[in-house]
């Protein structure tokens, strides 16, 4: 039992790592919010496909046809937040989105008490304010944001809590399977709104480099880490990419 949960709390902590990321390849690639999520999501759903199926084999294809409610409204939430997360990074600053992000734990905690009755305990609410505290003194709440932007990116909040509610209150569903759903409806809901211009070899690797990293790698790993710990846990694990962000992006772009 503490081996998996040691095991999980080491694949949340690469997923956080992953997703850090998304600050960095937003702010690098110069295209329209519909075409990044577009091509940044098909690159990561051959990603998550091709694992799902290295992991689950033939057994992986069925997985689709047993999501059952538990899957889709998983599958709902993911391709929402999906849409919100990279649409609030391009409409509102870095700081902003780390900001709202840094409140996923009290959020998680809060519908997982309420909707699964599992008590955070005080040692998670006093870590959760501790690293919403922490975000806001590092990145500052300024008046560089847009109010567009910092909705999007509760909503993201919001999609993120409903996730691990979902994985922890049902843990026989197949995430991996919902998640590469999510990966393959939400960005082809862009097509009508998403352009081929910029599309060339630079922004294409980009793109692919967003997808594969930032979606694929860090969601495979939240899926399979999500399952063995806490809503609190997860989400204040997943905080630690508040303070990784904006940092990525300080470096490559102060």
């Amino acid at each position: 039992m503490v081996n998996t949960h040691r095991q999980g709390v080491l694949m949340l902590l690469g997923a956080t790592l992953a997703w850090s990321s998304a600050g960095l390849f937003a702010r690098a690639i110069p295209l329209d919010t519909p075409t990044v999520i577009l091509w940044r999501g098909l690159a990561g759903a051959v990603g998550l496909l091709t694992v799902h199926l290295w992991l689950r084999g033939r057994e992986g294809l069925r997985d689709f046809t047993r999501l059952g409610w538990a899957g889709v409204a998983y599958a709902l939430c993911s391709g929402c937040g999906m849409l919100m997360f990279v649409g609030s990074l391009k409409a509102t600053s870095i700081a902003h989105v780390a900001i709202i992000y840094a409140t996923l734990p009290f959020v998680a905690a809060g519908l997982g008490w309420l909707i699964l009755r599992e008590a955070p305990g005080m040692a998670g609410i006093l870590a959760a304010a501790l690293a919403l505290a922490g975000a806001s003194v590092m990145v500052g709440l300024g008046n560089d944001g847009a109010l567009l932007g910092d909705i999007m990116a509760f909503g993201m909040v919001l999609s993120m809590a409903a996730m691990i509610l979902i994985a922890r209150g049902c843990p026989n569903m197949p995430a991996l399977a919902a998640g590469t759903l999510s990966a393959i409806w939400a960005p082809l809901a862009m097509i009508p709104f998403s352009t081929m211009a910029g599309l060339d070899g630079t922004n294409l690797l980009l793109l692919a480099g967003f997808g594969l990293v930032n979606s694929t790698l860090g969601f495979a790993l939240f899926v399979l880490g999500s399952r063995h710990t806490s809503p609190v846990e997860t989400a204040l694990i997943g905080a630690l990419e508040t303070a990784l962000t904006p940092v990525w992006v300080w470096i490559v772009f102060h």
